[in-house]
């Protein structure tokens, strides 16, 4: 019965911790030794600095966006959500000065949690809707 228990506790943590950082993409929630990739451009990010300010250039630089999330899933190991990043292009991104267009694009994470923090996040990001929507 003790292991139920640690387990649901174990569950709650990741839960809590991981709905948290989706709702502020606050570093607080993600593992010191962290490693996100991109999956559409193989850029790597490999701690919470790089991550926050990856997250803050999309986020607050070159859009002024958030991620509408339509689904999640969260395991004491595991999570994925899965949504739209939209918002309006303010600032320069691959190489497109900003154009104050809205932008639309499907967006799926991955992350593999450890302790209740996320310790590895793939980002599925569809590249070229974004610059198609952006030409």
């Amino acid at each position: 019965m003790e292991e139920m228990i640690l387990e649901k506790d174990a569950l709650a943590i990741a839960k809590e911790s991981f709905e948290n950082f989706l709702a502020t993409h606050d570093v607080k929630y993600i593992a010191e030794d962290v490693v996100y990739k991109n999956m559409s451009t193989g850029e790597v990010y490999n701690s919470k600095e790089e991550v926050g300010a990856m997250l803050n250039f999309m986020y607050h630089v070159a859009f002024d966006a958030k991620a509408e999330i339509t689904n999640t899933i969260i395991t004491e190991k595991k999570a994925m959500f899965e949504g739209n990043f939209k918002g309006k292009h303010i600032g320069e991104i691959a190489g497109v000065p900003a154009t104050n267009k809205e932008v639309n694009i499907p967006l799926c994470v991955c992350y593999d949690l450890e302790d209740g923090l996320i310790k590895n996040g793939r980002i599925y990001f569809l590249g070229e809707v974004l610059l198609k929507q952006l030409s």
